[in-house]
């Protein structure tokens, strides 16, 4: 009797433990939420005070079906949050944590050199609007899960199951219009979810409560969008812009060459959709195009800059990732202490080249949302080789659209900003709009603060460029 009631006892004990963990683990979490038509998708929700302690935040996971665990940090407008649009921001790479921009660009603040804390940012994006960052797809800053993916479309679906379930719970910011914005690879990510939140708008009725979202717009910071188009300006761009030869002669002449293979091979590609064509045609572009570029000792990102290596080009990304790896802020923004957080992924943009994914074009679904009303912001640093703004100049022209005519008709007019400085210029025709801007790489929010966040606030209350 003495035996089994010592059993019960330890029984009941580890009980009660259980529960007790059960109860701290949730503890740390505000909200649980859920929605009916994403059975598979709940979202994890906190309220950290970092970084902007002037607004509310949310931040949190996007959990679908205990395999994908997605990270978002979300922040008020500073200036009338019931009232200003919201904006989704995802960063490129693929493979680049959302934080990065977040931090380093556009974000409510930026890491202090000593990496233990952050400085107030004027220039943010969110002066005027609300916005969230996204870490996406799998295993992307501090995303996490072992359900790895390998190409765009699959990533777009697991966003829109995030938005839906935030909108069915902040009803407030589901009536508000809402903009999808990025740079570098995103330029794949954000038509095709676009597309697809068009999509499901116009087909909302049949499936129970999904939420209209409002999207008025997409903006497109030195995106990879159509890569036949694009590959064809990198000679130009590294022999012959507006900043000079970065490449001597005999190596230009060598790049000029191999692009007309790299051009065959993309045809091939686009002709057979064969995954393993197009393997071949991202791998030897790359190599081809951006190769020799880097063995010159360039920047990728700034043809004005030279450097061994992308961190010495860019110290502040190590300060990041000092900040986001301390114990506390991960316990306030609801990631686990043990977990590391890594600015960029190769082994994402691996995947996504073994798909096929990375060569694709996905300007495809523009023409769509163009017929749908919702305008369209092309954005290049002109100092950028990666996503060099030539080649954005040249596809945005070749896109075919009822407009196609009149935009290639508009000429391009100077960008004035509000300040009197003339920091670039505009072609537009109806609601598509290519912005070059003068004297920035590719991250123009953080080479160009003042001028980005004026074309940004004018695009996102429909004022002219």
């Amino acid at each position: 009797m003495i035996i089994l009631a010592y059993y019960k006892f330890e029984t009941i004990f580890l009980v009660l433990n259980l529960l007790l963990l059960c109860h701290l683990v949730s503890a740390q979490w505000k909200k649980i939420l859920k929605h009916d038509a994403f059975p598979e998708h709940k979202i994890k929700l906190k309220e950290p005070n970092l970084c902007d302690k002037t607004v509310q935040q949310y931040s949190g996971y996007l959990d679908v079906n205990n395999g994908k665990h997605l990270f978002f940090w979300f922040f008020e407008s500073r200036n009338k949050p019931q009232e200003d649009p919201i904006i989704l921001w995802l960063s490129g790479g693929p493979g680049v944590s959302s934080l990065q921009a977040l931090y380093y660009e556009l974000g409510p603040c930026s890491v202090n050199p000593e990496g233990n804390g952050t400085i107030f940012n004027p220039y943010s994006w969110n002066n005027k609007a609300s916005i969230i960052f996204l870490d996406q797809p799998t295993n992307t800053g501090y995303s996490y899960g072992g359900d790895n993916v390998s190409d765009t479309l699959t990533a777009a679906f697991d966003v829109y199951a995030l938005l839906q379930i935030f909108f069915q719970e902040f009803r407030n910011y589901a009536k508000l219009d809402f903009h999808i914005a990025g740079e570098s690879f995103s330029g794949h990510y954000i038509p095709a979810l676009a597309f697809d939140i068009n999509k499901y708008n116009h087909n909302h009725k049949a499936i129970k409560n999904f939420i209209h979202i409002n999207l008025e717009s997409i903006l497109i910071g030195n995106g990879h969008i159509n890569p036949l188009v694009q590959f064809k300006y990198y000679p130009d761009m590294a022999c012959d812009s507006s900043y000079g030869p970065a490449l001597n002669h005999s190596t230009c002449n060598q790049l000029r060459k191999d692009c007309k293979k790299c051009i065959k091979l993309i045809k091939i590609c686009y002709a057979s959709k064969n995954v393993t064509d197009c393997i071949n045609a991202g791998n030897y572009c790359e190599d081809k195009m951006l190769g020799p570029y880097q063995a010159a000792g360039k920047n990728i990102y700034d043809i004005r800059m030279s450097c061994g290596n992308i961190n010495s080009c860019y110290p502040d990304s190590q300060n990041i990732a000092k900040y986001s790896n301390r114990e506390d802020v991960k316990t306030e923004l609801g990631v686990n202490s043990s977990f590391v957080y890594k600015r960029y992924n190769d082994n994402i943009r691996i995947q996504f080249l073994n798909s096929g994914d990375i060569i694709r074009s996905f300007d495809i679904y523009i023409p769509t949302l163009l017929k749908n009303n919702i305008r369209v912001l092309i954005y290049a640093g002109d100092a950028d080789y990666a996503c060099n703004w030539l080649g954005h100049n040249a596809w945005t022209k070749a896109l075919r659209w009822s407009g196609t005519k009149g935009f290639n008709n508009a000429k391009f007019t100077p960008w004035i900003t509000a300040s009197g400085n003339y920091s670039g210029e505009v072609r537009a025709f109806k609601g598509f709009a290519f912005l070059r801007i003068f004297e920035s790489g590719h991250m123009v929010p953080h080479d160009q603060p003042v001028s980005s966040l004026d074309f940004f606030n004018r695009w996102i209350f429909k004022k002219d460029l």
